[in-house]
């Protein structure tokens, strides 16, 4: 029996009457329906389970908004990265703690906007259901005062866009997106779609991933929000009761396949690939995050010893409290948030320095910053992925569409 062909299972590409060809998507969920296999059903279920025991340990740590917290700067600091930004998780930690510092990468405020965009999201979340306006609320969040303020924050595209080396003309694009008319279609489907919920969890949010990316219904900032969508569809489905699960570095460290099935998808409605590549990639984050969570645990129940041991007392566990919180930090920060003198933050500080929690990153005498490095470690540093960020390009097309 001959095999049924996909091609056009997601969409087709339609000539414009400029001459470029752009994709016009189908609606999910696709037609025919998804193929679970034994390999799909497998990693289906590795990654429930994966994603299952990540929620359960956050609720062993002993505060799990603070893991959270750095988990959502993590994210933001590794999102912005593929976007072409500089900044560390150490220079935004940095830049919370004095905004006014000049020894800061000029675009940490991106990433600062990243963070806002997430919480604002989760927040929303709460008394708004996941729609169009929330993604545009979220847009307006990440873009507004940073690079890509011009490219209208908050709404939807008016023009055609592409996607395509630096400097691409429209008729050397790597993909076009749908033109307007049918993008804003596509957007009244995919609003419908994301409050289907007959399709596993997992399943629906990789579909609905893919398809926003396919939609790139923004003329800056698409990645950005597509990758926040998946923290908040897991979020919106109680799949996760906290936002624990970011998929931004593997989707980096596996660009090239994540770019090939991104493209199979709407050259060969190929669903199925796409969805055993995110599936694996849901599975092996969420036990890296697992192991995260677990190392917190053992690493300040350690770093309370070594502060009981030094007879350090009440403040000093005070102040282990305020590391994991803002591992980056000063003496002013301890004093105001522990409600002591200066005097004793600075002693405060100087004792955790000696039994080697704190490390000082600065040589000035006054306004000196310490690092509570052996913490910020288990959050692992951005340079871990084995490709550089080298984003592709979103250009706006004056006049078309």
């Amino acid at each position: 029996m001959p095999a049924v062909s996909l091609r056009g299972r997601a969409g087709r590409y339609v000539r414009q009457p400029a001459g470029y060809r752009a994709f016009v998507r189908a609606p999910l969920p696709p037609e025919p329906p998804i193929r679970v296999d034994g390999d799909m059903l497998a990693l289906l279920s590795r990654a429930d389970q994966a994603v299952g025991r990540l929620d359960g340990v956050a609720q062993t740590l002993p505060n799990p908004d603070l893991f959270v917290a750095m988990y959502v700067r993590r994210e933001a600091v590794l999102s912005s990265q593929i976007e072409g930004t500089q900044s560390t998780l150490e220079d935004l930690l940095a830049f919370e703690l004095d905004p006014r510092g000049l020894d800061v990468p000029r675009d940490v405020e991106e990433v600062v906007n990243y963070v806002r965009a997430m919480n604002h999201g989760l927040e929303r979340l709460t008394h708004l259901p996941l729609s169009l306006r929330l993604l545009r609320e979220i847009h307006a969040e990440l873009l507004t005062g940073v690079r890509g303020a011009d490219r209208r924050p908050g709404e939807f595209r008016t023009t055609q866009n592409w996607i395509g080396a630096s400097g691409a003309r429209l008729n050397e694009a790597t993909f076009v997106p749908p033109p307007v008319g049918d993008m804003q279609a596509a957007l009244d489907d995919f609003e419908r779609f994301l409050h289907d919920g007959a399709l596993p969890a997992l399943i629906h949010c990789g579909l609905a991933h893919a398809q926003l990316e396919t939609i790139h219904p923004f003329l800056d900032g698409n990645g950005r929000v597509g990758r926040l969508l998946i923290t908040f569809l897991l979020v919106h489905r109680g799949v996760l009761h906290r936002p624990l699960l970011y998929l931004s570095l593997y989707l980096e460290r596996h660009r090239a396949e994540y770019y090939d099935r991104l493209t199979a998808v709407r050259e060969d409605g190929d669903w199925e690939g796409w969805l055993k590549f995110f599936l694996r990639g849901v599975g092996a984050t969420a036990c890296e995050a697992t192991e995260a969570a677990r190392r917190i645990v053992g690493l300040r129940e350690q770093h309370r010893a070594i502060i009981q041991a030094r007879g350090l007392g009440v403040n000093g566990l005070r102040l282990l409290d305020l590391m994991l919180q803002r591992p980056v930090l000063n003496v002013n920060l301890v004093k105001d948030n522990l409600d002591v003198t200066f005097r004793t933050a600075g002693r405060l500080v100087e004792q955790a320095e000696h039994a080697g929690l704190l490390r000082e990153i600065t040589s000035h005498r006054r306004n000196r910053r310490f690092v509570y490095q052996q913490y910020l470690a288990l959050f692992g540093p951005a340079e871990d992925a084995d490709v550089e960020p080298t984003p592709l390009q979103t250009t706006e097309a004056s006049g078309t569409g």
